[in-house]
């Protein structure tokens, strides 16, 4: 083949057919999609926190809410002398090592879902763990001012400004104060707070909620209250069967107390719920 036969590279583009004929592009209202399907059009609007969406939606915060939805269960009821908090642990083992849950010569809990924030503050988390930590270190920081407005704050700023993702956890605050006495307060990924009587975060919190309606007395005391948490956290869990190792469990009244597996397997005995190996345990 001598290079007067060879094709030119740009053969390849010309249509085979003489006959072929591209159609003339109109640009009338009918060529152009009047909305844009829904996954696509959310995809235009999520890869930054600082985009609302059409409709006015953060879409980061809400898949921020969504992963929290998945995490093990944060259980919070007040009482007229004092605050239960009971979580889900999900990171379980019987080598795992609780020697850094010392805080102030107590115990600090495992360090997943409950955390002393301060002498009187009590915080139990449902989200992602290293998150969580971030969140609470700062909380300790900032134990001695306003603590629950200041990190509501610093929560807030990570979903206004650009090359920050929101924090994908969410907290229960326990707390006391000699003026307004116990508190239960909830914080979002959004950097919302709101006080409650009782409620709960994390997975399996619609059905928790509903419990908590039909069963809380606003002159509740403490130990209908720990009743009322273990009562609500077997019916929720994902665990079959409720334990220590998949419990964490803390009181405050006023003074904050986080307690160890052992306390936790005596209190489910207590309340007829704890499984054969706690039993065997404590006996």
């Amino acid at each position: 083949m001598n290079g007067s036969d060879a094709m030119p590279w740009w053969a390849g583009w010309i249509p085979t057919s003489h006959t072929t004929v591209l159609p003339a592009y109109r640009s009338t209202q009918q060529d152009l999609p009047t909305s844009w399907p829904a996954p696509r059009r959310a995809r235009r609007y999520d890869s930054r926190t600082t985009i609302f969406s059409p409709e006015g939606r953060l879409y980061q915060i809400e898949y921020a809410m969504e992963a929290i939805s998945h995490a093990g269960t944060v259980l919070g009821v007040l009482a007229k002398d004092g605050v239960v908090l009971a979580a889900e642990k999900r990171v379980t083992g019987k080598l795992l090592d609780l020697s850094s849950a010392k805080v102030g010569g107590g115990y600090g809990g495992s360090g997943e879902k409950m955390f002393l924030l301060n002498s009187n503050v009590i915080g139990g988390v449902a989200g992602i763990t290293s998150d969580a930590n971030s969140l609470v270190n700062y909380a300790r920081t900032v134990a001695q001012q306003h603590l629950l407005q200041g990190s509501a704050i610093f929560k807030q700023g990570y979903t206004q400004y650009g090359g920050l993702r929101p924090f994908g956890v969410s907290i229960l605050y326990a707390g006391y104060d000699p003026h307004y006495r116990f508190q239960l307060y909830h914080s979002d990924p959004s950097g919302n707070y709101s006080g409650w009587k009782a409620t709960c975060i994390g997975a399996n919190n619609g059905t928790a909620q509903s419990l908590l309606k039909q069963e809380y007395k606003d002159d509740i005391s403490v130990e209908e209250a720990i009743s009322l948490v273990l009562k609500v956290m077997s019916k929720t869990m994902d665990s079959p069967t409720l334990g220590s190792e998949k419990l964490e469990f803390a009181v405050l009244t006023p003074r904050s107390k986080i307690y160890r597996p052992s306390e936790i397997g005596a209190l489910l005995a207590a309340e007829g719920l704890a499984k054969k190996d706690d039993n065997e345990m404590k006996s």
